[in-house]
């Protein structure tokens, strides 16, 4: 990820954002909200994706950069149990790009809306890697890796083995 970086989110490349700043987090998050977002339920298979990269960054790090107005692209929905965090949405393909955290004024991108390089690599790896599991306790998968595993954020919650 070069900075500032600059990303066609999401596959139809209808949205897109920029990023000035490294990450103050990233991590591999497998609450239950994120579990719950991704639930479907196709022919009586349920399934749903066990966890995110997904990293957080100062608001004023944040731009919508496809036309304006961008909300013409974006769909927009408040969490329900916490209505100060606000999720972003691609309108043309549904995708979910962005949150933002009105308490902590943080925006969260999802890695997979990193750009990629010719290989399918993301590009900036080196800033944009992962450095730990938070919300693990809730986890629906284990991991076999060496990055070290919370119960919820790190800065804020109990080690897990």
């Amino acid at each position: 990820m070069r900075i500032p970086h600059y990303c066609k989110a999401v596959v139809c490349q209808a949205i897109s954002y920029t990023v000035s700043a490294r990450p103050i987090l990233s991590a591999y998050c497998h609450c239950t909200s994120w579990q719950k977002l991704t639930y479907k339920n196709n022919n009586s298979q349920t399934t749903a994706c066990p966890f995110i990269h997904t990293m957080h960054f100062d608001a004023s790090a944040f731009t919508w950069t496809h036309p304006e107005p961008h909300e013409s692209q974006l769909d927009f929905y408040d969490n329900l149990l916490k209505p100060y965090k606000r999720r972003y949405r691609c309108k043309t393909c549904g995708a979910g790009v962005a949150s933002h955290n009105y308490n902590t004024n943080r925006v969260s991108i999802w890695g997979a809306t990193l750009d990629r390089n010719e290989n399918g690599k993301i590009v900036g790896w080196d800033i944009a890697n992962p450095t730990d599991h938070q919300f693990y306790g809730t986890r629906m998968l284990g991991v076999n890796d060496d990055l070290t595993k919370w119960r919820g954020y790190q800065s804020n919650s109990d080690y897990l083995d």
